[in-house]
């Protein structure tokens, strides 16, 4: 692993103020160790560690990637209220479902409208609009 891509996991880790452990740091390094942005499931992450040659059980996987999420580094993208995706691009924007291949992608914010939203009830906001548009190759 190069030292460029160590430091940039250390770096992103600790403007979270999160902990650098090693199962910490070899996740952090997956997802954002070369600058670009993923969309992952804890499974194939898990896939990915092990790949790397990394020991970290899924269950670890899981509760890092929560950390992750809480710690603002992440943002969680539920399809079909069962399948999460986390995405290293937290701010607000549009995404695709790809409904073959079960990937999730950006979707062009630029392109996006949405004109007016339904009035939340009483006592409550919107907190956050998420838009997946599910796709299906023709």
């Amino acid at each position: 692993m190069s030292t460029q891509v160590r430091d940039r996991g250390t770096i992103w880790l600790s403007r979270a103020g999160l902990r650098p452990t090693r199962q910490r740091l070899a996740l952090a390094e997956l997802l954002v160790g070369d600058g670009q942005h993923r969309h992952v499931t804890a499974e194939s992450l898990h896939v990915a560690a092990r790949d790397a040659g990394e020991a970290v059980s899924l269950a670890t996987v899981y509760n890092t990637l929560r950390a992750f999420c809480g710690a603002g580094l992440v943002q969680e993208i539920t399809v079909d209220g069962s399948k999460s995706y986390f995405d290293t691009r937290t701010d607000d924007h549009p995404h695709f479902y790809w409904e073959d291949s079960a990937r999730l992608t950006d979707a062009p914010a630029d392109q996006l409208e949405i004109s007016r939203l339904p009035e939340a009830p009483e006592g409550a906001e919107v907190a956050k609009v998420d838009v997946v548009i599910r796709l299906r190759r023709t």
